[in-house]
Formats: structure tokens, C-alpha cells, sequence
């Protein structure tokens, strides 16, 4: 598990201020603010990929430069992963995407929502490199579910899970429950979920604060 803010660098001006209620009503700004944390931990996880040299000529001469050995695939889940993914996909600009629309419904359970999945697609999955961009990592019951849809389309080699803010609960359901290797890449790892599961500290709703509240 890596996480971005255990030491000191720039994103965390980034998280304090995707955090910070009078700033994050800047929308345009929470936008960006995600998609920086996306790239950087897009930066990050790319030193744990495989690399092949490649021959390559300059205006100078020829030279040799370690190149990726296989693009990855990049999935987020709609809406409030589109800045953070827009991050990942700018390091990535290469790889190929798939996209998951799944939401809280109000429900009469414990824990207050159940999880339902509209639209999802993606390419072909096996053996890939998959990373799964989604800023929020909560109770892991959502991203726990759409895995479960996509995986259908083939079963990755390693799954690479990338959050800008998680909770404890959320990595522990997730280690439970997910079968495939998996790595956790965050940029900040809180306290604990609330009665509602909400991440506390956090920073409330990532999809209402980029695009706008929900009817």
C-alpha cells in the first residue's frame, strides 16, 4: 500500500484544499485538484511496471530509453472518478479505458444504501494491468461490486486501486472480499466511516463538489 500525503510533498496542498470547505466551492478547482492527485499517483505507480529497452534516433544519434512493456487498462466509476481518472489517463495516454456507472440507492439496511449498477464497459481484461481509479474509497461495497461486473470481461493480472482519500473499513472489505492480486494507491488514508458510511475526515461528496449536487 502506498500512501501519497506520509510524506511531505505538494499533494498535500492539493488534499487540504480538496478538503477545505470554503475552497472546494471552487469546482473548477476541485477538479483540478483531483486530477493532479490522479497524476501523481498515475507517477508512483508506474515505477512498479515492467519496462523493455526500446532503440529510438534523436537529431543526434540513436540511443536506447526503457519503455512500457504493455499499457494498462484504466476504469473509473462515474461521475465523481472522471477528474481523478482525467489524472491517471494523462500519464497513461495510451491505454485503453472502460467506464462503471454505479451509485447509493436508498435502502431500508443497516447500513443505510445498497449499491446499483447502470452502465458498464470495458476492453479485454485478462492478464492486464488494471487500474481502478476512484477518488473515494468508503466501504469498499461499490468498488467490490463493480469489480465483480467487469471481471466477466476477463481476469487481470494485478489490480491496481487508486484513491485520493480511503478509509480503514474500505481497505479491509476489499482485502476480504477481492480474489485478484491487488495494490492500494492513495493519497491519503483517514480516520475511520460514519454512521451514513461518509469518510471522516474526508471531504463530503466528491461527485456533488465537481459537478454540482444531485436531485
Amino acid at each position: 500500500m502506498f500512501i501519497l500525503n506520509k510524506e511531505n510533498s505538494i499533494a498535500n496542498h492539493f488534499l487540504a484544499e480538496l478538503r477545505d470547505v470554503n475552497i472546494q466551492r471552487d469546482s473548477l478547482r476541485f477538479r483540478k485538484n483531483l486530477e493532479r492527485l490522479g497524476e501523481l499517483l498515475a507517477y508512483e505507480l508506474s515505477k512498479t511496471l515492467q519496462y523493455d529497452p526500446h532503440s529510438i534516433q534523436t537529431p543526434m544519434c540513436g540511443t536506447s530509453v526503457e519503455l512500457l512493456k504493455e499499457q494498462p487498462v484504466l476504469v473509473t466509476i462515474l461521475r465523481a472518478g472522471l477528474p481523478f481518472y482525467q489524472g491517471v489517463l494523462n500519464f497513461f495516454d495510451q491505454a485503453d479505458s472502460g467506464f462503471i456507472g454505479a451509485f447509493r440507492a436508498p435502502a431500508n439496511t443497516e447500513r443505510g444504501f445498497e449499491i446499483e449498477m447502470g452502465y458498464k464497459t470495458t476492453p479485454d481484461l485478462e492478464g492486464k494491468q488494471l487500474i481502478v481509479a476512484d477518488p473515494m474509497l468508503a466501504s469498499g461495497k461499490s468498488l467490490i461490486h463493480a469489480l465483480e461486473g467487469i471481471l466477466k470481461n476477463g481476469t487481470p493480472a494485478h489490480v491496481h486501486i487508486l484513491a485520493a482519500i480511503a478509509a480503514p473499513e474500505g481497505i479491509a472489505y476489499i482485502k476480504e472480499n477481492l480474489k485478484v492480486e491487488h495494490s492500494f494507491w492513495l493519497g491519503a488514508l483517514d480516520e475511520k466511516l460514519d454512521k451514513k458510511s461518509y469518510i471522516i475526515p474526508g471531504l463530503g461528496d466528491a461527485g456533488d463538489l465537481a459537478f454540482g449536487s444531485k436531485i
